[in-house]
């Protein structure tokens, strides 16, 4: 799991770096899907005070899983939750960067905005009653942004807007991600905390075997294929991790955010298709992206008629912005971090169909 910083030596990657590799770092949502990577990359790049938050009652191996083959005296796991005011002032205690992962992952509205964006605003009072930390790394979402003037195969980059309409798209956790981006960027005007912001597009690899979303849904026991010719924003989660870490280590990128997206985004069919030859076969019904919209109309004109009775879960928005078929970049990325992805997306695809098989296989 190496991250590679592309024509730099080592020497120079560290002089680049706003923190030494005895100083203190805090990750939150350690024993996560990423979060984990993330905690192995900073220890196999040298880093010996890595600090880890769980949560009290998530179960433990992924971070046990990541810290193997390390000295046990270069990272140390808290249990705590962010709710708290005195957990979040003892996660920070000593450390001088952090990289917050941790996330509400509710369908609730106020389940997502509580543990999204009251943990974090605990957490940055606690960085500003600590001081002396030099870098706050929050870990946001691609889902955040609002493609309503962007045409169908217009680029979708970090100049766009995020999306003011969230509740009417009815996403509680891209909802959370976008509260939880403004609290951080307040912080850093009126509390002068020096903060990056990272959105990650779709994370996959081993460890999580469902199909995306962005390809399409199950409905009662169909598999709708929404994406067809769009291009998916995916990101391997090696790739993101190491865009992840750099975030918070270089120089000079204060008050930035970056869109993390991997190189050679394959078509959703085509992601599709090498899943269904690789993994298991079933039927799936290919819906027209008009024809979607369309049907996300009448859903959403009967939510309303009906007063709620239907909840607007589907909606002209929601299609829009998961189908509509925009492109990506993540040219800021390989510019300001000299990141690049280390694992070619024919690799990670690979990596992600074999896990996918051995989890339909044990089922």
């Amino acid at each position: 799991m190496a991250m590679v910083h592309h024509n730099v030596s080592d020497r120079e990657l560290q002089n680049e770096q706003i923190i030494g590799l005895d100083e203190g770092i805090l990750v939150t949502g350690a024993n996560g899907f990423i979060g984990s990577r993330v905690v192995r990359m900073l220890l196999s790049q040298g880093f010996s005070r890595v600090r880890c938050l769980t949560r009290p009652t998530s179960s433990s191996k992924s971070i046990e899983r990541a810290i193997e083959g390390f000295s046990s005296d270069k990272v140390e796991i808290i249990r705590g939750n962010l709710l708290s005011r005195q957990d979040c002032a003892t996660a920070v205690q000593g450390v001088s960067l952090v990289y917050h992962l941790a996330a509400g992952t509710d369908k609730t509205f106020p389940g997502c905005f509580l543990n999204s964006v009251v943990t974090t605003r605990n957490l940055l009072d606690a960085v500003v009653n600590e001081q002396g930390i030099k870098r706050f790394v929050n870990v946001s979402s691609l889902s955040v942004y609002s493609n309503e003037k962007l045409q169908r195969g217009a680029l979708l980059d970090e100049t766009c807007e995020v999306d003011a309409s969230l509740v009417e798209r009815h996403d509680p956790y891209a909802y959370g991600k976008a509260k939880q981006d403004e609290i951080v960027q307040e912080y850093a005007r009126t509390k002068n905390i020096p903060c990056v912001i990272v959105r990650p597009g779709v994370t996959f690899g081993p460890g999580k075997a469902k199909i995306p979303g962005r390809v399409g849904m199950d409905t009662f026991g169909i598999f709708l294929h929404l994406g067809l010719g769009n291009r998916m924003p995916f990101t391997y989660v090696d790739n993101c991790a190491g865009a992840i870490v750099l975030a918070g280590l270089m120089r000079g990128i204060e008050g930035e955010v970056f869109n993390i997206i991997d190189d050679d985004l394959p078509k959703s069919r085509d992601f599709l298709r090498q899943y269904k030859k690789g993994v298991r076969n079933f039927v799936s019904i290919p819906i027209p992206y008009r024809i979607f919209f369309l049907l996300n109309v009448l859903w959403e004109k009967y939510s309303i008629w009906s007063q709620g009775q239907l909840p607007p879960v589907f909606n002209r928005l929601f299609c829009a912005a998961y189908f509509k078929g925009n492109t990506y970049s993540n040219a800021k990325a390989k510019q300001m971090l000299g990141w690049s992805p280390t694992v070619t997306m024919s690799e990670a695809l690979g990596k992600f169909y074999a896990y996918a098989r051995e989890v339909a296989g044990a089922q």
